[in-house]
């Protein structure tokens, strides 16, 4: 992969990551503050499934900020763009859609066969 390729896929994890992490402390500082009470059972439950339903969204940010992470770890140690199924180079298409990606189409197709045949 050439260095502009490197350089771009750098810059975009990072602002991707700096993102993440910035909605993250934002969503803190919201959960921290001082909550109304609500006299109305109906109001407080939808306070709560809400609240509950932001959580389940920061928890997959968590785990695609961990995933962006070990990207950035594949960057500086030379092994990002690179199929850990099958060592081939993974296409600058498939990085564009999902730079975090660490198996090529082909492998990834096979994967989620297999996954779908087991019933997992």
């Amino acid at each position: 992969m050439k260095k502009k390729d490197i350089d771009y896929f750098r810059n975009r994890l990072n602002d991707r990551l700096e993102e993440l992490l910035s909605q993250a402390d934002s969503t803190v500082s919201g959960m921290t503050a001082q909550k109304e009470n609500f006299p109305d059972p109906t109001d407080r439950a939808s306070l709560e499934a809400d609240r509950n339903f932001m959580l389940r969204i920061r928890d997959r940010e968590h785990k695609l900020i961990k995933k962006i992470k070990k990207a950035l770890d594949r960057i500086d140690n030379g092994t990002f763009g690179i199929c850990e199924a099958c060592g081939e180079d993974i296409s600058i298409a498939r990085l564009k859609a999902r730079p975090v990606t660490t198996q090529c189409i082909e492998c990834k197709t096979k994967e989620e066969a297999q996954e779908k045949a087991l019933g997992l």
